[in-house]
């Protein structure tokens, strides 16, 4: 990945979590890692823990954001959850698995927002 791609991914992850602390959200982390496994954005709110996948991009060219979800990466999120969970020791708690897609007006623009509660 570029370091412009890394810097992207990491504006849509923060763009995220800011709109969750806003909907009354308690951030739990940025890039969580669980084992090899990444999660973009974990919060919680009211004993739920939500996990968000973030995508991002600069135009939907070839393709939206969110069409760049697949199985393969519905189940990578699922396993890292997994992992989260026991190694936190949270295993018993509600989660909910959601998916945000970002289409950025350029590098250094302001992005459009679709958010996708317990997509995955």
């Amino acid at each position: 990945m570029t370091i412009e791609r890394q810097q992207l991914a990491r504006r849509g992850e923060q763009y995220v979590a800011q709109h969750l602390v806003r909907q009354g959200y308690r951030l739990l982390g940025l890039n969580v890692r669980a084992g090899r496994l990444e999660l973009d954005v974990v919060a919680e709110r009211n004993g739920v823990l939500v996990v968000c996948e973030v995508r991002s991009r600069t135009s939907d060219r070839y393709g939206t954001p969110a069409e760049t979800i697949n199985r393969a990466k519905v189940a990578r999120v699922r396993e890292a959850t997994r992992q989260w969970l026991r190694r936190e020791g949270r295993s018993g708690q509600a989660v909910r698995l959601d998916a945000a897609a970002l289409t950025f007006d350029g590098v250094r623009g302001q992005p459009r927002m679709e958010y996708y509660e317990g997509a995955l």
